[in-house]
């Protein structure tokens, strides 16, 4: 057989030094041929990143060191290599799309800057030429309206825009290796099925051959060939994709692949009552324009909406992004200014000032989706959970605060111990627990859930689905479940609401809406989050 475009061997990471060293990777293995697509899986802290910078050599030197390895391209010395030849390579021969665009995209530069500098660095084009490059690009990954988004910024753009931008940078000189980490996580289901698609099309397209780095098996099976399996920085398992999802041998990569949302919530108590009801709610941003500034339009992101949640049920809101579900659940919090009738526990709350709120806030509580921005890094876990009973004066007598924090920390499965940590000394699994803690320290009716576990492992999602059953039976509490995985909804939920462009397009029970959709764009959200699970079947 021909030589093998990448080979890696024996290669090992290592952070620090002496007692307080710490091996992210440890005798790492592996072959990528031309046009093969390699998949390396695994949770968070498993060594696939910290693999994949090593091949570009990105790792953060002088912390991070190769204690041994090789890694080949093109029989050509990676590790170690002089900077000036690996820029050459970097970008040109092996290009990387990142896992938030947002972060790795220059905020300060247009589409058109971003990709040309690429260009220009690698193949000397001049301005008019790359601009006609550019364009070739962004029509290649179908970017809409391409010319008219050159002079945009990122911010600007959406979600997938933005990963297109992302894919157009890396295929710029189309490269021979394309490193894909996390290219999809973010990303709506919709979004998700359309970008897997076009990385499996231009793949074809320039003959290259593909790393990917996830922890989504659901995306392993659609482009895999082969998969390496990591744990703790080892290869674990490797085999071709379809033998090791059909006959996985290593316990933890059987873990992997059963660790999907399953099962059904509690039932709802039959004596409930609606805890929560919103009739015609608007949420409209005013468009100004002119020199007096005078409103020309709307931006009408929640429109018309009306629901109602009662005590030990959960109602999930769905729909991709931009269709108003977060937007809602700000105005259902009051944290929005919204038209409309908010009801809570029998009370109109619409018209209250902020001061009147205050005491309803502790029986009406949100955990947002990323733990780690929500979660402040000066104060300890301790403090985090406290901080809601400090502000509605709850546990002033000596030791009840304490006892209330290890109580609330102990009921989302965490140590009591763990109170005086801070927040980047925990897991990702661990952070959302924190904010469930400080959430349910407060006793609270109604929990807003807003993507609560879209940054987390299939394994740690599992885990958190299985938590939120529990404590809704224990407290008979209301959950309104906001979320593009409809996996996790299906888990959870006993009704859904689908929403699109701020209208509600179809509610009905969890069971109904998954077996018989009825709307258009529902078929379509449901089609591309478990398409890919019936192809694996249709391969088996």
């Amino acid at each position: 057989m021909s030589e093998p475009l990448l080979s890696v061997s024996d290669l090992a990471v290592r952070f620090g030094s002496g007692d307080s060293a710490v091996d992210a990777v440890r005798k790492v293995d592996f072959q990528l041929r031309e046009g093969e697509t390699l998949a390396l899986v695994g949770e968070s802290g498993s060594g696939k990143s910290m693999t994949a910078l090593s091949i570009l050599q990105l790792l953060p030197y002088p912390r991070a060191q190769h204690p041994s390895g090789s890694i080949r391209f093109r029989g050509e010395e990676l590790v170690g290599a002089p900077e000036r030849e690996l820029k050459r390579i970097r970008g040109d021969r092996i290009s990387m799309i990142f896992q938030e665009p947002m972060t790795s995209l220059n905020p300060l530069h247009t589409v058109e800057k971003q990709i040309g500098e690429t260009l220009r660095l690698h193949a000397g084009m001049t301005r008019e030429s790359a601009r006609k490059r550019i364009l070739e690009l962004l029509r290649l990954v179908r970017l809409p309206e391409p010319e008219r988004r050159l002079g945009s910024f990122p911010h600007e753009l959406s979600g997938g825009q933005r990963q297109r931008v992302m894919i157009a940078m890396a295929l710029a000189n189309e490269p021979d290796l394309l490193i894909a980490d996390e290219p999809t996580t973010a990303l709506d289901v919709t979004i998700q099925a359309e970008i897997l698609e076009l990385i499996k099309d231009l793949q074809r397209r320039f003959g290259m051959s593909l790393l990917l780095i996830t922890h989504d098996l659901n995306v392993v099976r659609k482009l895999a060939d082969r998969v390496c399996v990591m744990q703790h920085g080892e290869v674990v398992e490797a085999n071709q994709a379809d033998a090791l999802f059909a006959r996985p041998e290593h316990p933890y990569t059987k873990k992997l692949i059963d660790a999907e949302p399953t099962g059904r919530p509690p039932s709802v108590p039959a004596n409930s009552e609606t805890v929560l009801q919103a009739d015609n709610i608007r949420v409209w941003f005013p468009i100004k324009g002119g020199i007096l500034g005078r409103t020309r339009s709307h931006v009408k992101a929640v429109d018309g909406v009306s629901l109602a949640v009662k005590e030990g049920e959960t109602l999930g809101i769905v729909g991709e992004s931009g269709s108003g579900k977060t937007t809602l659940g700000l105005a259902l919090l009051k944290l929005l200014s919204s038209r409309g009738t908010i009801t809570f526990q029998g009370r109109d709350i619409s018209r209250l000032s902020s001061r009147e709120l205050r005491p309803l806030r502790q029986a009406f509580q949100v955990v947002f989706q990323d733990p780690y921005g929500s979660l402040s890094p000066r104060m300890s876990v301790g403090q985090i959970v406290a901080e809601g009973l400090e502000v509605h004066g709850i546990g002033t007598e000596p030791g009840k605060r304490e006892a209330l924090i290890a109580q609330a920390l102990e009921e989302v499965g965490l140590a009591a111990e763990l109170r005086h940590r801070y927040p980047h000394e925990l897991s990702g699994g661990q952070r959302q627990r924190v904010s469930f803690a400080r959430a349910l320290v407060l006793k609270p009716r109604v929990l807003i859930l807003d993507e609560p576990t879209s940054a987390l492992d299939r394994s740690v999602q599992a885990q958190v689905v299985e938590l939120l059953r529990e404590v809704q039976e224990r407290h008979r509490l209301a959950y309104i479940f906001i979320s593009h995985d409809l996996k996790v909804v299906r888990a959870l939920s006993h009704r859904i609401m689908v929403m699109r462009n701020g209208k509600v397009v179809e509610t009905n029970t969890a069971e109904k809406l998954f077996e018989q959709p009825a709307h258009p764009y529902t078929q379509a959200l449901l089609t591309a989050a478990f398409d890919l699970r019936s192809e694996t079947r249709r391969v088996s």
